[in-house]
């Protein structure tokens, strides 16, 4: 017996679940789903079954003609959570009846008030990495891939959106009750229910789920965007290329396995630019500016539909099969619909970055690493860049070598042969030297996987709009300003390259001047504000300490909160009273996910 996952108690001697059957009744007023899993092994299995959870309160666990089965859960560890042992006699399926706690780190409840149209509450999930173990019971790792049903009981005012196919919404009835979920409250007044099915097979941690106020706005034949109300109209026109997109993906990776892509932009708590879910893409609407400048995640998201979804990293240790892989494809769809200069930017911008995890990290070099070993580590806490653009440059060195012809097939027929499965770092690193026999003769393939940094054989990216940004902000410290007929053509993508590679640290003058000039504090694309307010944060530049606090209170995005916080923390008194009492403020309005990065800041920096 041995763990398939560091993250998880799933055993490799046990069966693995192949579906789920789930009922959910939406308790807003307590802020807890009352919920039941039925569970479907892969054979009859005699014995204990280990299952992750975090924070469930079990009610009861039966077999298939409701008979009792005896359980233990076990005390809580702090990554992993409470490992639920299920006592079983010959047993394919059973059912855990359940109670998700109000503190439960896949879900955030929103009042009102934090929403746009501030009509309705909403609840929105976030499961990757280690989280659908909050919500329900299951192997929570991306080996045990599932299948799922799902029907949902909430006000009838309200829309439910998943990552499944939506099947229809009607009143609730007693027979579904029946032994489902606290049967006496799912035939309350006033509710309904709406069913959802995933057919195809999805790691845990793609499972989503979205509640509220939301409207949708049809973008193509099998795409159409979902929002509130109010935002509905901006979203539906920053996001009308998604076909197109679409469409370039196939021509890339082959064909859309997923049926539809809809997109959801959720209210500005959500913790993440982008998340990939398979069928409902969940967004930030930080990525709405009205210039289609942000749809690049958009394009991210689409592209883990080949990489990511379709093909999963077994654990968060091969991370970087799902977002090295995804930011290739990604720069592919960019580059073929926008042109190679600006998929270059895109290229230059993530090498900024990853130079910058290079110094985050110099103290735990495992951590830029490719593969890693993360036993007894928090994957929230050492989420990075690295997996992402040193794993794209990986592939790129590869292309160079093999030539881009020669890769594109490549990328095809890895993409046919695991379709489906969730594999790690060795069964890639073994299909390519079968692909490419001699391939670790010409490229060192384990200084790139299994050496921290980045190797000295990484091709950075080179063009003509590239090298003038990065010399520009170079040059800041010496008195080189832009002019105006430098920036005359800039787009967003360049002013976000160019405030990344200034120095960290201005003097009080040096960011005054900037911001007279060109009033970045002001500016509504979130990329350059923020870029801007990080500078700003690092050198504790008090003029601009309220637009920090008010950015602060705005967004929940950790792309942001991040390097806000660990500005202010790593700068003068006044800016880490400043962080301190922001995040008291704040952090309620935070996903629980992002409360406990910033939390971890805080003791790190604030001591």
């Amino acid at each position: 017996m041995a763990p398939l996952d560091p993250h998880s108690y799933a055993d490799s001697a046990q069966p693995l679940t192949t579906s789920v059957d789930l009922a959910f009744f939406l308790d807003f007023d307590s802020k807890t789903i009352l919920g039941s899993a039925t569970l479907h092994l892969s054979y009859a299995y005699t014995g204990e079954l280990y299952l992750d959870t975090r924070c469930l309160h079990i009610s009861s666990i039966v077999g298939p003609i409701d008979e009792p089965l005896s359980y233990v859960v076990d005390e809580p560890q702090p990554i992993k959570g409470s490992l639920l042992r299920v006592s079983l006699t010959n047993h394919s399926s059973f059912t855990v009846v359940y109670t998700t706690d109000p503190s439960a780190s896949a879900l955030q409840w929103l009042d009102p008030a934090q929403t746009a149209g501030k009509r309705l509450p909403y609840l929105l999930t976030q499961c990757q990495a280690v989280h659908a173990r909050s919500i329900f019971p299951c192997q929570d790792t991306p080996l045990a891939r599932i299948k799922y049903s799902a029907k949902v009981n909430v006000p009838k005012e309200m829309k439910v959106v998943m990552s499944a196919a939506h099947l229809g919404r009607s009143a609730p009835s007693a027979a579904e009750a029946k032994g489902a979920c606290h049967e006496s409250k799912w035939l309350m007044e006033g509710r309904i229910v709406e069913y959802f099915n995933m057919e195809q097979t999805i790691p845990p941690y793609l499972f989503a789920m979205a509640v509220g106020d939301i409207v949708h706005a049809d973008l193509s034949p099998r795409s159409r965007v979902y929002t509130e109300p109010s935002e509905l109209e901006a979203a539906a026109n920053e996001f009308s290329g998604t076909e197109a997109m679409m469409l370039q993906g196939e021509a890339l990776f082959g064909p859309y396995a997923w049926e539809r892509l809809d997109l959801l932009v959720l209210p500005p708590s959500f913790p993440y630019g982008g998340m990939e879910n398979p069928r409902m893409v969940f967004l930030t609407p930080t990525v709405i500016v009205g210039d289609k400048s942000g749809v690049q995640v958009v394009a991210h998201e689409l592209a883990h539909s080949w990489t990511g979804n379709l093909i999963t990293n077994a654990t968060n240790d091969d991370f970087w099969l799902n977002e090295g892989f995804t930011t290739y494809a990604e720069r592919r769809i960019v580059e073929a619909l926008e042109g190679k200069e600006r998929a270059l930017l895109h290229v230059g911008l993530g090498w900024t970055g990853l130079k910058e995890e290079m110094e985050r990290f110099k103290e735990r070099p495992e951590f830029t690493k490719l593969k890693t070993n993360q036993d007894g580590v928090d994957p929230d806490e050492i989420y990075s860049q690295v997996p992402y653009e040193k794993g794209f440059h990986f592939l790129c060195r590869i292309e160079a070598e093999v030539g881009r012809n020669t890769f594109d097939n490549f990328l095809k027929k890895y993409i046919s042969r695991f379709r489906f499965t969730s594999i790690n770092t060795e069964t890639f690193l073994q299909f390519l030297k079968e692909q490419f026999p001699g391939i670790e003769n010409k490229i060192d393939l384990d200084v790139w996987v299994y050496q921290p940094g980045i190797p000295s054989d990484a091709i950075e990216p080179e063009s003509a709009i590239l090298q003038r940004v990065l010399a520009l902000a170079k040059g800041f410290n010496s008195g080189i300003r832009v002019s105006e007929e430098d920036c005359s053509s800039w787009q967003a993508l360049e002013w976000q390259i160019y405030l990344e590679s200034l120095p960290r640290k201005l003097q009080a003058d040096q960011i005054s001047e900037l911001n007279e000039r060109f009033h970045f504090s002001e500016n509504h694309n979130w990329e350059i504000k923020v870029a801007f307010l990080t500078i700003a944060a690092f050198s504790g530049y008090e003029p601009c300490f309220p637009e920090i606090e008010s950015a602060l209170h705005s967004v929940g995005r950790m792309k942001y909160l991040r390097p806000l916080y660990s500005g202010l923390l790593q700068s003068s008194s006044q800016a880490k009273e400043l962080a301190r009492c922001v995040f008291a403020d704040a952090k309620h309005k935070y996903h629980p996910i992002a409360q406990a990065v910033v939390q971890g800041l805080l003791l790190k920096f604030d001591q």
